[in-house]
């Protein structure tokens, strides 16, 4: 991988779960530091 440093950024964050399996990836790809942008982040539904 030849960079080290990685932004992810998406337009709404809602549970997480896609943000956070592709960091995973980057990880195991040779990424040293991911970051995660959004612009909104989703209400919590009480669930």
């Amino acid at each position: 991988m030849p960079y080290k440093n990685i932004a992810i950024v998406d337009d709404i964050l809602t549970t997480g779960a896609t943000a956070d399996e592709l960091s995973r990836l980057l990880k195991r790809s040779g990424a040293y530091h991911v970051q995660v942008w959004c612009l909104a982040r989703a209400a919590p539904t009480g669930r």
